[in-house]
C-alpha cells in the first residue's frame, strides 16, 4: 500500500524565534521569563511555538528586557519606532542630532541598577492603555484593565521615573476633582506593584470600586479611618470601610499633559 504522505509542518511566524532567542540569551527558562513579564509559562511556550502572538503590552516588556538595539524589533511589533521616541522625548532631540539611537541605554525591566556612562540615557517603554482613571463623580475602567487592557500607544519614559517598569502603565484621567494638580485628560504613570495602604498614606493612588471603576485620588489616614481625598474641595471625600469595599491598586508615579 502506498504510504500516506506526512503533512508538512507550517513554518513558525517570524516573531516566534526572536522571543526564544531572547529568553536563551537571558539564561531564563519559560517559567522565569513568564515571571519577569507577568505571564504564565504556558503563554511563553505558545509564543515560542508561534501558536499565539504576544500582546502589544508583552512586546513592550520584551523590548525593555532586550535592551538596545534589539528592543526596537519588539517595540516595533507594538508600534513604537525610533522616530516616536524623539517625538515623545523632545528635549533629547538636539542631543541626538549629533549622535545615534545606539548611544541610548535602554534599561531592562527587573534587571536592577546598571553601571553606565553619564552621557547615556536610560529609557523604558511604558504602555499607554485604552483605560480611564476617573476622578470623584465619574466612572472609570475595570481593575483587570491594568494588567490586560488594550494598548493605545507607548511612552518612552526616563528609567528613574519607573522604579518597576514591568508593572508600570499609563492611563488617561477623566474628570476634575483632582484639579488644579491633575486635570481632565492628563496621562498618569502608575505602578501596580505598589499597593500597600500604610506606605501610600498621603500619596496619590489608583483605587477601584465595582460600581465606580478605577478612580484617582489621594489616600489619607486619620487614626483608624482612611479616606480618598480630592484636590478640588468642591468634591466630597470618600471614606473607606467594609461597606464601601474600595481596593487600592496602584501608586501614581507622575503625570503629563499635552500643551494647549
Amino acid at each position: 500500500m502506498p504510504k500516506t504522505p506526512r503533512k508538512s509542518k507550517s513554518p513558525s511566524p517570524e516573531w516566534a524565534r526572536p522571543i526564544r532567542e531572547l529568553r536563551q540569551e537571558l539564561g531564563l527558562n519559560q517559567a522565569d521569563l513568564g515571571l519577569r513579564l507577568h505571564y504564565s509559562p504556558m503563554a511563553i511556550s505558545r509564543w515560542e511555538r508561534g501558536q499565539q502572538e504576544p500582546t502589544d503590552r508583552a512586546y513592550i516588556e520584551l523590548g525593555n528586557l532586550a535592551g538596545n538595539p534589539k528592543c526596537w524589533y519588539f517595540w516595533g511589533r507594538a508600534g513604537l519606532h525610533s522616530e516616536n521616541l524623539l517625538r515623545v522625548m523632545p528635549k533629547m532631540r538636539d542631543r541626538l542630532q549629533t549622535s545615534t539611537v545606539a548611544n541610548l541605554e535602554i534599561a531592562c525591566a527587573g534587571s536592577g541598577a546598571q553601571k553606565t556612562q553619564l552621557q547615556k540615557q536610560k529609557l523604558v517603554a511604558i504602555p499607554l492603555l485604552k483605560v480611564v482613571a476617573a476622578t470623584h463623580g465619574e466612572t472609570g475602567g475595570h481593575r483587570s484593565s491594568l494588567l490586560s487592557g488594550p494598548v493605545e500607544s507607548v511612552i518612552a519614559a526616563p528609567r528613574e521615573w519607573c522604579p518597576n517598569p514591568a508593572t508600570t502603565s499609563c492611563l488617561r484621567v477623566r474628570g476634575n476633582s483632582m484639579s488644579p494638580l491633575i486635570q481632565d485628560g492628563y496621562i498618569l504613570g502608575v505602578d501596580y506593584s505598589q499597593s500597600d495602604q500604610i506606605q501610600l498614606n498621603g500619596k496619590i493612588v489608583i483605587a477601584w470600586h465595582k460600581d465606580r471603576g478605577l478612580t484617582v485620588s489621594r489616600l489619607r489616614r486619620f487614626d483608624h479611618t482612611e479616606v480618598l481625598e480630592p484636590e478640588n474641595h468642591g468634591y466630597e471625600a470618600i471614606t473607606l470601610g467594609a461597606k464601601q469595599r474600595w481596593t487600592i491598586l496602584a501608586k501614581v508615579l507622575w503625570w503629563i499633559a499635552m500643551a494647549p
